[in-house]
């Protein structure tokens, strides 16, 4: 059962990062388009924050998962998470009704310096019960 689930953990980040790409594909409004133009374009601005500190936190689950996450690793995880943002930023200028902004991609890396930050203090530091799930799944999961 270990085994599966250390699995399943390291399959996240590839099929997450297959989403965003074939997402990125598509003209902003084919997932999601509220009424309120507003409001949609918040939404859809704070989803690079969101989006790519996800993509890092799966990629760090997936070192947790092998009992390998150290520092290094862990800020290896967040330089590519945040190259694959820039790299979905180049995808999308060649994408019909879609737009690459320097200002996307900033956002991107900030979401992913934000996840960063947030595992070096709950992980690293061991500051909250988080932190200490985490290193207590890793132990758990660890292969032998």
């Amino acid at each position: 059962m270990k085994k599966g689930i250390r699995l399943f953990v390291m399959a996240l980040p590839v099929f997450y990062m297959i989403a965003i790409w074939i997402m990125s594909g598509l003209p902003h409004d084919t997932i999601m388009d509220l009424p309120n133009n507003s409001l949609d374009l918040l939404i859809k601005e704070s989803l690079h924050l969101v989006e790519f500190a996800i993509l890092y936190g799966l990629i760090a689950a997936a070192f947790l998962a092998n009992g390998r996450l150290t520092p290094v690793v862990s800020f290896a995880a967040a330089v590519f998470a945040s190259f694959y943002g820039l790299a979905d930023e180049i995808h999308q200028a060649f994408v019909p009704y879609r737009s690459a902004t320097l200002i996307d991609a900033i956002k991107d890396v900030t979401g992913v310096a934000i996840a960063f930050l947030a595992v070096k203090y709950m992980y690293f530091e061991r500051k909250s019960k988080i932190g200490r799930w985490m290193a207590g799944f890793s132990e758990w999961a660890r292969p032998q």
